[in-house]
């Protein structure tokens, strides 16, 4: 039996951020079986957690959506995180990832910082993203082959989306962040919402990973090298975010995370 943690991540309290199932197991496992278990919690995320062989990293970590692994995920490795402190583990805590490298979190100022890579994107369009979006683009763009950003006009087109998400997975690409500027007076310096039906998560509650592309592109508009964001999903969720300028390849993404629940996996 395995015991598993659900833990909600980018939350200060139970049932808001985004939810992610978290086993920290003591050996290797079968892949097979990691898709069938994060198909069985049917959450956007499920991370598994191993110790790592080595000395360039503490654990090994992987994430699967419902449908496939994927190549990094923020929300989960922050939650992998929350749990192994819970374990009492102390940081910074290193992560070997497949391909991402490792990833290290750090708990300063009540937050876990994760140091991630940066994505800065490149301008690109896309025949029909505005009709499937529903909105009209002020830019949109891509990093690397995994995201397209797009930025409308202002918080209320963001919020006010109702994409056709059929249409969004016809684009080869992992999700769709739609961001735009916060309004005026809000502690945030822009608020997104990220989309990704075409790897079975229709829309992502609070997306870490997301923000390694929206953090130095906001950053280079803004003028900035340190704020907050929010992502108005309907669970919605506040990432703390620094773009250090003596290392400009790199995003670290600060949060909260609670854990809600926790038991033993059978299967």
């Amino acid at each position: 039996m395995s015991r598993f943690r659900v833990i909600d991540a980018f939350a200060d309290r139970p049932f808001a951020g985004n939810p992610a199932a978290v086993l920290v197991l003591d050996g290797p496992y079968d892949d097979a079986w990691a898709q069938r278990v994060a198909a069985e919690f049917n959450l956007a995320e499920t991370a598994f957690v191993v110790p790592a062989d080595g000395d360039t990293a503490d654990y090994e970590l992987r994430w699967f959506t419902p449908a496939v692994e994927v190549a990094l995920c923020g929300h989960a490795t922050l939650a992998a995180a929350h749990a192994l402190v819970e374990d009492a583990a102390s940081g910074p805590i290193r992560f070997a990832t497949r391909s991402s490298g490792v990833l290290t979190v750090t708990p300063r100022e009540g937050r876990l910082w994760m140091d991630f890579p940066a994505n800065v994107p490149t301008a690109e369009s896309f025949d029909g993203l505005p009709e499937a979006l529903g909105a009209a683009p002020v830019w949109t763009g891509t990093a690397g082959t995994c995201d397209i950003l797009v930025e409308v006009a202002d918080e209320r087109t963001v919020r006010g989306l109702t994409p056709d998400l059929a249409a969004l997975a016809g684009f080869e690409c992992r999700g769709v962040i739609v961001t735009a500027r916060a309004d005026e007076g809000s502690p945030d310096a822009f608020v997104s919402r990220f989309f990704a039906p075409r790897v079975g998560v229709p829309e992502d509650p609070v997306t870490g990973s997301a923000h390694t592309v929206l953090a130095p592109y906001w950053a280079k508009h803004l003028g900035r090298t340190s704020f907050s964001a929010f992502q108005c999903s309907r669970r919605g969720g506040r990432l703390y975010l620094e773009t250090p300028t003596a290392a400009p390849d790199r995003v670290f993404i600060g949060g909260s995370a609670v854990t809600v629940s926790e038991g033993e996996l059978r299967a």
